[in-house]
């Protein structure tokens, strides 16, 4: 839910408003806010690819002002990205405190430290006359990254589960470290003399990595490093697992909530209840089409209903053109009537769709009255406008079915 911005001593709320909405919502693709996150992905990846071939003696002596001006361009992008945050974010909280207060829950915030962390240190380095490191690049992709946040939001929903993992993993260390110690400290002084050094064996073992540096030599010991080794599979597997299925369980939710919202931007829809907006949702797929993109021609047989979520589309009919924008839809007239489509659908700019199948939408129909009504409502208003796609479509569909 958006907050009514409060706009307490801002010379311009309006203008603040508006940078708050493009630098923290996810827009779409072919928006103002969508080319801001491109750019700074673009200056990111700049930065990391100057970095990585400045750590090259014969490139660096080369192109050493070149990478210098790389890595001074991303502390200024990145610098002014965090002020704008900060300024922006007052009046934006959940809390009603000061404008103060909104800037220091931010600054101290996950996403504030990633955003401080991402030029803080670079700037310190160049100050000094030194190259920038890669240090805070990797943690300002996050910010950028649907899947990162989703496998850190996985990570967090399963930190017990993970931390149970950790304590099961140290007691098999001192298990195994011990048992070792016990066995081969008189044989081995140097190298498994020690509790600490038995330990380095057990790690080094259970995570299968094998460097050989330590090995057991008595027939007793290589029969412990047999169990060692096999419970290192388990212990490599068991987090993993948890990883794996809250990850796929994120995404899942992620995509469910996309949807949801994909959905409640469709008036068609706004009068049904969760159920019966979750039960379309599993019959619904999302589509994008780029800008110039030929969603369907004149005279296609007519297999999907379209909803547009957000975007705009042109419907080229034989005597005018229609334009189409965010909440409507198209493609119900020929549906229902079951004829061919009357117009050519083309994008006029990058538009999110979701699409309803033939045989689905006709399920639905049946399924759903309330549902059923709404469209018919919905195309009898369409016919009652001059020159609106729906009447083209029914206009079509007589022609055929009067055609010998």
């Amino acid at each position: 839910m958006r907050l009514v911005p409060r706009g307490r001593g801002s010379a311009d709320p309006n203008l603040r408003d508006r940078l708050y909405e493009l630098l923290e919502h996810d827009p779409l693709a072919y928006s103002i806010g969508s080319r801001f996150i491109q750019v700074i992905i673009s200056v990111i990846v700049l930065d990391v690819v100057a970095m990585i071939l400045a750590s090259v003696p014969e490139l660096d002596a080369r192109f050493d002002t070149l990478f210098s001006a790389v890595a001074v361009l991303a502390v200024i992008v990145f610098a002014l990205e965090y002020l704008a945050r900060l300024w922006t974010v007052a009046g934006h909280t959940q809390r009603n405190g000061s404008a103060l207060s909104d800037r220091l829950s931010y600054a101290f915030s996950a996403l504030g430290i990633i955003d401080l962390m991402a030029f803080l240190p670079a700037a310190i380095v160049l100050a000094t006359g030194r190259h920038a490191t890669l240090a805070g690049l990797g943690v300002k992709l996050i910010r950028y990254s649907p899947a990162m946040r989703s496998l850190l939001a996985a990570i967090h929903a399963e930190r017990r589960a993970l931390i149970g993992c950790i304590v099961i993993l140290i007691g098999v260390v001192l298990t195994f470290a011990s048992l070792l110690y016990a066995i081969e400290r008189d044989v081995q002084p140097s190298k498994l003399g020690t509790i600490p050094d038995a330990m380095w064996w057990a790690i080094v073992t259970l995570g299968t990595v094998g460097y050989g540096d330590v090995v057991p030599v008595t027939p007793l010991g290589k029969f412990i490093s047999v169990f060692a080794i096999i419970s290192g599979f388990a212990m490599i597997a068991l987090p993993v697992a948890i990883i794996s299925t809250a990850f796929a369980e994120e995404v899942r939710r992620r995509d469910f909530v996309v949807t949801w919202g994909m959905l409640a931007r469709v008036p068609l829809f706004s009068h049904l209840s969760a159920a019966e907006i979750a039960d379309i949702m599993r019959l619904l797929r999302a589509r994008t089409i780029e800008q110039g993109e030929i969603l369907v021609r004149r005279g296609d047989t007519a297999s999907s209903m379209y909803f547009i979520t957000a975007g705009e589309v042109e419907i080229a009919l034989p005597s005018q053109q229609v334009r189409l924008t965010d909440g409507t839809f198209f493609g119900e007239i020929a549906l229902l009537h079951k004829t061919k489509r009357s117009g050519t659908v083309t994008a006029t700019r990058k538009t999110r769709l979701l699409v309803l199948d033939a045989q689905d939408f006709h399920a639905l129909i049946e399924r759903m009255p309330t549902l059923a009504a709404h469209v018919h409502q919905t195309a009898k208003a369409r016919l009652e406008e001059t020159g609106d796609l729906a009447a083209a479509e029914l206009a079509q569909a007589e022609r055929d079915d009067t055609a010998p």
